[in-house]
C-alpha cells in the first residue's frame, strides 16, 4: 500500500481541497488488493467529482488536464503526482493501468462485482454506472415505444383545446401531439413557455382519446413539496378554465377529481427511512397509466432510475422542465442529457408528417433531421408568454453567456422591475431585506407586520396564518453560497440581528414567533419533506408553545417546533434550494470572489425564481462578469448511452 500517497490524499481534505469521504474511499479501494499510484489517485478524484454530481471520471480530461478537474491551482497537483510517483500522461496508459487492477471491472471482461467499473474512457463508482445504463436502457425502449393513435381524433381534439394563432409552429400543440404516440416524452422551456398550460391539454386529450376515461389512472409528481403544490395547482386552474371550453363533451370536472394530490417522488415511489430502496420497484410497479414529473432537471440519475424501474411497461411517462436550469444536487443532469436535440428538435419525416398531420402546421425545415426516436419525443417550447420586458431579457443574456448584454440589462435603470446593488456592504443588503428598495418595496417586513395579535376564531386563525405564510413567499434572499458572510448561514444570522434589533421578532433562543424555516430532511412520520418552508407562531391552543405552519395548496398543517428536527433559518436560501418556487421580489446574493458552483446556470435560475421584481446584489461587480462566462458541466456517459 502506498502510505506516502494515502497520506498525502489526507493532507489535501484536513485542508479542505479534498472531501474526506474522498480521501477514505482511496484507502477503501487500496485496502482491496494491490493498488498502485494510478488506481489511488484515480478513486480519490472519482470520489470527489461525486460530491460535485458528476457520475464518472473521463480519462481524456485526467489526462488532458488533470489539474483543472477539481479546480486546483497547479502546485496542488504538482505536489500530489509528486508523492505518487510516475503517473499515466494520455488516455491509454490511464486505462491500462486501471484495467489491470482486480478492485476495477473493465466491461470487456467477466463481471466480480468490483467496485469500480471502467467502460471506455469512463471510470464510475458501480452504482453510478449502473443507474446510468438502466436509465439510458428505459428511456430509449420508452420512447420507441409506437401507441396505437387515431389521428382524426387528435386532429380534432388538438383543434378543440387550443385556441387558433399566428405561432407557426404552435410548439405547445406539438408537444401533446407527438406526447400521445409513445411512452415516453420531455416537455421543456423556460420561465412562461407554458409547460403546465401545455400539460393540462395533454391530460385534456388524453381523456379523450381514452377508450374508458375514468379509469385513466394519471398520478402527477415532483421532487419538491412545493413543486408538487404548484403543478396540481397549475394544472386544476388550466383544466377548469379549460371545462369551460370544451364543454359537456368532455367531464373534465369529473375526470379531475380522480387525479389527486401532487405527490413528491419520495412519497409516490414509498421512501422507506434509512434505506435507499422504495416500496415501489419492477417487481411491485406503480398503479398507473401516466405519470407527469414537473422540475425535472432537479431529479438526479439514481432518483431517475428509480422512477423508470417503478413504471409498468404500458406506462407514460412525460417529464417537464427547463433544460437550463441548475442540474440535482446529487450526482447527473438528466435533463441536460435528455435535451441534448431540443434546440434543434431533429424530427425525422415520419414524425414531421404526423404534426403537420394534425396541428394543421408544418415543421420548419430547421427543426427537421435525423435524431432517433429520443429527438422524436422531446419539444423545447420557445415563446414566453409572461417572463418577458427586462427580466426575460435578462435571464436571455445570461443564458446566452453574454455578459455585456447582462450587464447592460441591469445599468439601464429605467424600470423598477431590474436593479443592480453593485459593490454593495451587508448593511445595504439587511436593509433591503427589511424593506425592499424604491419600486419594489415590502421586503420581510411586509410578513413581520401581520404577526401581531393572532384573532382567538379558529377559522379566522387559519386565514391568518395563510396570510402570514403567502406573505412570505412574496420575498426571497437567494444565495449562490452556503458559508461564510454572503452566504446562506451569515445572512441568516445578520438578518435575524438586524430584525431583532429593530423590535421585529423577540429572538431569545433557537425557536421564535415569526421563524422561517426550511425542512432539510424528509420526515414522513411527521409529513415534512426536504425544502418544505414554513413560519413559526403561536399554539392557538396553547401560547407558551410555538408550532410552524406550513401551506399545502390552499390548505394550513402545522407540526410543534420541538418535534422538527432538521430544518434551518430560511430567511435566506441557496438557488439549489429555491428551485420549483416562484417570488414575487427576488434578491440573488453573489460572493465577493469566484467559487466553484457559481456558473451560469445558477445565475439564470436565480434570476428566473422572480417573478415581478429582481435584485442583483454583489459585493465585487466582476464576479457577475465570471459567473456568466462560465458554463457548469457535469461528466456523464448517459448522452452518449441515449444515442
Amino acid at each position: 500500500m502506498n502510505t506516502t500517497l494515502l497520506d498525502h490524499l489526507d493532507t489535501l481534505a484536513e485542508t479542505g481541497q479534498l472531501r474526506r469521504l474522498g480521501a477514505a474511499f482511496a484507502r477503501f479501494v487500496a485496502s482491496l488488493g494491490e493498488a498502485g499510484p494510478p488506481l489511488i489517485v484515480a478513486s480519490a478524484l472519482l470520489s470527489e467529482l461525486e460530491g460535485r454530481g458528476h457520475s464518472c471520471l473521463q480519462l481524456d480530461e485526467l489526462a488532458r488536464e488533470p489539474g483543472t478537474l477539481l479546480g486546483w491551482p497547479p502546485e496542488t497537483w504538482q505536489d500530489l503526482a509528486a508523492s505518487a510517483g510516475p503517473l499515466p500522461d494520455d488516455v491509454d496508459g490511464w486505462r491500462r493501468a486501471l484495467a489491470v487492477c482486480t478492485q476495477v471491472w473493465n466491461c470487456d471482461l467477466a463481471d466480480c462485482a468490483q467496485p469500480l467499473v471502467l467502460d471506455g474512457q469512463r471510470l464510475y463508482l458501480r452504482r453510478y454506472w449502473r443507474d446510468e445504463t438502466r436509465v439510458a436502457r428505459a428511456v430509449r425502449e420508452r420512447a420507441a415505444m409506437a401507441r396505437e393513435v387515431d389521428t382524426a381524433a387528435i386532429q380534432h381534439w388538438l383543434g378543440r383545446l387550443f385556441d387558433t394563432g399566428d405561432d407557426r409552429p404552435d410548439w405547445q400543440q406539438v408537444a401533446c401531439a407527438v406526447a400521445v404516440r409513445a411512452g415516453f416524452s420531455v416537455i421543456t422551456g423556460g420561465p412562461g413557455t407554458g409547460k403546465t398550460y401545455t400539460v393540462a391539454r395533454l391530460l385534456a386529450l388524453l381523456f379523450a382519446l381514452a377508450d374508458e376515461p375514468g379509469r385513466l389512472r394519471i398520478a402527477l409528481a415532483a421532487p419538491t413539496g412545493k413543486a408538487a403544490a404548484r403543478l396540481k395547482q397549475a394544472i386544476d386552474q388550466a383544466l377548469t378554465a379549460l371545462a369551460g371550453k370544451v364543454g359537456t363533451a368532455l367531464p373534465l370536472a369529473a375526470l379531475m377529481a380522480r387525479m389527486g394530490a401532487a405527490r413528491t417522488l419520495h412519497s409516490l415511489l414509498g421512501a422507506r427511512p434509512d434505506t435507499r430502496a422504495f416500496r415501489h420497484h419492477a417487481g411491485n410497479p406503480l398503479d398507473v397509466d401516466v405519470l407527469i414529473v414537473d422540475e425535472a432537471s432537479m431529479v438526479h440519475l439514481e432518483m431517475m432510475a428509480s422512477l423508470l424501474d417503478a413504471l409498468p411497461p404500458q406506462a407514460m411517462l412525460i417529464l417537464l422542465g427547463d433544460k437550463d436550469q441548475l442540474a440535482s444536487v446529487e450526482a447527473g443532469a438528466v435533463l441536460g442529457d435528455l435535451c441534448r436535440d431540443a434546440e434543434t428538435g431533429a424530427y425525422d419525416a415520419d414524425t414531421a408528417a404526423f404534426v403537420a398531420n394534425v396541428t394543421g402546421h408544418a415543421l420548419p425545415d430547421a427543426f427537421l433531421g435525423h435524431g432517433g426516436a429520443l429527438a422524436r419525443q422531446t419539444v423545447m417550447l420557445r415563446k414566453s408568454r409572461r417572463f418577458g420586458g427586462p427580466i426575460g431579457a435578462l435571464a436571455l443574456a445570461v443564458n446566452a453567456g453574454d455578459p455585456v448584454a447582462a450587464e447592460a440589462c441591469l445599468r439601464a435603470g429605467a424600470d423598477p422591475a431590474l436593479a443592480w446593488h453593485a459593490g454593495t456592504h451587508q448593511a445595504a443588503l439587511l436593509d433591503l431585506a427589511l424593506a425592499g428598495r424604491p419600486g419594489a418595496e415590502g421586503g420581510y417586513r411586509a410578513y413581520l407586520s401581520l404577526l401581531g395579535q393572532p384573532p382567538a376564531d379558529a377559522t379566522a386563525h387559519e386565514d391568518w396564518v395563510r396570510q402570514v405564510l403567502l406573505a412570505f413567499e412574496r420575498f426571497r434572499i437567494l444565495c449562490a453560497v452556503r458559508e461564510g458572510e454572503w452566504g446562506v448561514s451569515g445572512l441568516n444570522q445578520a438578518i435575524e440581528q438586524h430584525l431583532d434589533a429593530q423590535g421585529l421578532i423577540r429572538r431569545r433562543g433557537e425557536w421564535y414567533v415569526g421563524r422561517p424555516v426550511m425542512v432539510t430532511r424528509n420526515d414522513y412520520g411527521l409529513g415534512v419533506f426536504n425544502g418544505d418552508i414554513g413560519i413559526t407562531l403561536a399554539d392557538p391552543q396553547r401560547p407558551d408553545a410555538l408550532r410552524v405552519y406550513f401551506l399545502e395548496g390552499e390548505a394550513v398543517r402545522s407540526v410543534l417546533s420541538t418535534r422538527l428536527r432538521d430544518v434551518e433559518t430560511a430567511y435566506a436560501m441557496t438557488v439549489h434550494k429555491s428551485q420549483g418556487s416562484e417570488f414575487l421580489h427576488t434578491v440573488l446574493v453573489l460572493p465577493p470572489e469566484p467559487v466553484p458552483v457559481l456558473a451560469r446556470e445558477l445565475v439564470y435560475t436565480g434570476i428566473t425564481r422572480a417573478r415581478e421584481r429582481f435584485t442583483l446584489v454583489s459585493p465585487e461587480p466582476s464576479v457577475l462578469r465570471i459567473a456568466i462566462e462560465k458554463r457548469t458541466r457535469r461528466a456523464s456517459g448517459l448522452r452518449d448511452r441515449l444515442a
